[in-house]
């Protein structure tokens, strides 16, 4: 699914065309979108918040819109893992 984060090197994730990125030193090593420093977690607040794909968009114009399906991929991709209660 991806290359692990080895000799501080950048770790991609491989489940969406390539376009989350984890790189050590941007945006304190979080994922971000093509290794811009725009955060997955920004995007996907923005899209809880009600503000439409365009607006998105419009207000980061190096964005795609396949970007945007890649962060929501990328977040259920994350939740969808067992959870253990102890």
């Amino acid at each position: 699914m991806g290359n692990s984060l080895a000799g501080g090197r950048a770790w991609r994730y491989y489940g969406f065309m390539d376009r989350i990125t984890f790189i050590p030193g941007l945006c304190g090593g979080r994922p971000t979108i093509r290794g811009m420093r725009i955060r997955v977690s920004d995007i996907l607040e923005m899209l809880a918040q009600g503000v439409s794909e365009e607006e998105i968009l419009g207000d980061f114009p190096d964005l795609e819109p396949l970007d945007i399906r890649a962060c929501l991929h990328f977040a259920a991709t994350r939740l969808d893992s067992a959870l253990i209660l102890t």
